[in-house]
């Protein structure tokens, strides 16, 4: 999977997450904002992940987006 934070996104903070389909996930919330062809496997596989590291996500997203 790839995670991809954009520079030019919008509210709430979020990760676009890329494999096998695509979902948008809520970083603070930890909740799935669209899921789309993504199989819900690995949408709590990347739920996992955010949550593990979910200051960096959150670092990240305040880098860029204030």
């Amino acid at each position: 999977m790839r995670f991809v934070i954009y520079t030019a996104d919008h509210e709430p903070p979020h990760a676009h997450v890329y494999g096998v389909g695509e979902a948008r996930i809520d970083i603070v919330e930890l909740s799935v904002i669209t899921q789309g062809a993504m199989s819900d496997r690995d949408v709590r596989r990347a739920l996992v992940v955010i949550e593990e590291n979910q200051t960096l996500f959150l670092e990240t997203w305040r880098k860029y987006h204030g």
